[in-house]
């Protein structure tokens, strides 16, 4: 099915979807310092226990975005992307004010699943950004999307730290007014996207994670694509799911350096996915950015499990932003392959890639650290989760590789538009 042109839209309308993704991730970092208090607070138990409901409440986040990422994809399909943006940050702007009056564990619990369930300003951005973008500048744009995420990863945890010292519930009140002002901002300037020659009627059976997967994965060339796709956020979510471990571990940092040690990741991110992702996919192309790349994430994983020096473990980190092409280059290639009507189908199975990768990378990479950090580990490795990233890395590059050679093979022709290393 051919691809429709993409509407002009006013500028207005993508400082909005930057601005969302941003204040997304913002509202998410204002609550990381204080929810370890709070839950001590509802529940009066130990700091042990609240790290257990942490990961309960992190994890039902999570699989909430695994199952409703492609039902809300779909709905954009259906009813637009506005609506669904807009309906987001009500509930998403109330979700907060409940978890900020919250008296049990149970209500904290039950905003979380429903703040998993409405998260759809991601995916629902990507697919408004691949609605107004030709197809050869969609990379960049998603880079922008990144780097976004990348801000709000920083300014979040800091502006929540410092609002914390003010009230325990301060960070919560916040977010909500942040995505109420938000909310007011795109409903003024967002037009809609979706047109009567692009809608997808809603199909249950399509909507489903399972369903829209074996929709997408029928379009040409996208199956070894979303298959690295998943592959490398498992590999990425290294960082948050093993970086204060290791530091203290490796370097014996205490927190102040671990959050010192993170904003310098989250910057070096932002600034890579705003300022090299675009030049780099326009002197390329999507698939060569994206392979390079990944031997940059190669290497810095690497010597990241290797290094023993906190000063090189420093020099390193900013490094890491040579391989933030990856992920908006993907996120391209499998926008190309999707027709204008079900481009939210497609961002909403990425979406629930993501939920997988979110959920078993911590398992992965605790696991793995713990068993090379105990009294009777074999070998004191604290950096074994970042050479086991390094493995699933070369794995995501062979897949890569293969991809569009399996596809020429198949259609008997190159694949359009692209040049492969």
């Amino acid at each position: 099915m051919p691809q429709l042109a993409a509407p002009k839209t006013p500028k207005l309308a993508l400082t909005f979807i930057l601005a969302t993704v941003t204040l997304d991730a913002i509202g998410i970092g204002l609550i990381f310092p204080v929810m370890p208090d709070l839950i001590r607070e509802v529940t009066g138990n130990s700091l042990a226990d609240a790290a257990l409901w942490g990961g309960v409440l992190a994890t039902s986040f999570a699989v909430m975005q695994f199952l409703f990422g492609p039902v809300l994809g779909s709905l954009s399909d259906r009813y637009g992307r506005r609506p669904v943006l807009l309906l987001s940050l009500i509930i998403m702007a109330a979700d907060y004010l409940v978890m900020a009056t919250a008296s049990t564990i149970w209500v904290l619990l039950a905003a979380r699943i429903v703040a998993g369930i409405t998260a759809a300003t991601y995916s629902t951005a990507t697919a408004y950004i691949a609605d107004i973008t030709p197809p050869d500048q969609r990379g960049a744009r998603f880079g922008l999307i990144g780097a976004g995420f990348g801000v709000g990863f920083v300014l979040g945890p800091l502006i929540g730290g410092l609002l914390a010292g003010i009230d325990t519930r301060a960070p919560f009140y916040a977010a909500s007014a942040l995505a109420v002002a938000n909310l007011i901002f795109g409903a003024l300037v967002l037009p809609e996207t979706v047109t009567d020659a692009t809608r997808r009627a809603f199909s249950l059976k399509r909507a489903n994670p399972l369903g829209a997967l074996r929709a997408v994965v029928k379009l040409p060339g996208v199956r070894l694509t979303l298959a690295c796709f998943l592959i490398l956020g498992i590999a990425m979510n290294v960082y948050p799911s093993v970086w204060a471990y290791y530091g203290q571990a490796r370097f014996g940092w205490d927190s102040a350096m671990v959050g010192i040690s993170l904003a310098v990741y989250g910057v070096s991110f932002a600034f890579g996915q705003a300022l090299l992702v675009g030049p780099m996919i326009k002197a390329w192309g999507e698939h060569r950015a994206a392979h390079y790349g990944m031997w940059v994430d190669v290497i810095t994983l690497t010597a990241l499990g290797l290094v023993t020096s906190p000063t090189l473990a420093l020099i390193i980190t900013p490094l890491t932003a040579l391989g933030g092409a990856v992920t908006p280059s993907l996120q391209a290639l499998a926008s190309r392959s999707a027709p204008a009507d079900a481009q939210g189908e497609l961002q909403g199975v990425l979406a629930s890639l993501n939920a997988i990768a979110m959920i078993t990378s911590p398992l992965i990479m605790t696991t793995t650290f713990s068993l090379f950090t105990k009294a009777d580990a074999p070998v004191f490795a604290p950096g074994a989760p970042f050479l086991l990233a390094a493995v699933m890395m070369l794995a995501c590059i062979a897949l890569h590789v293969l991809g569009p050679r399996m596809t020429t093979r198949n259609r008997h022709s190159p694949v359009p538009n692209q040049t492969h290393p």
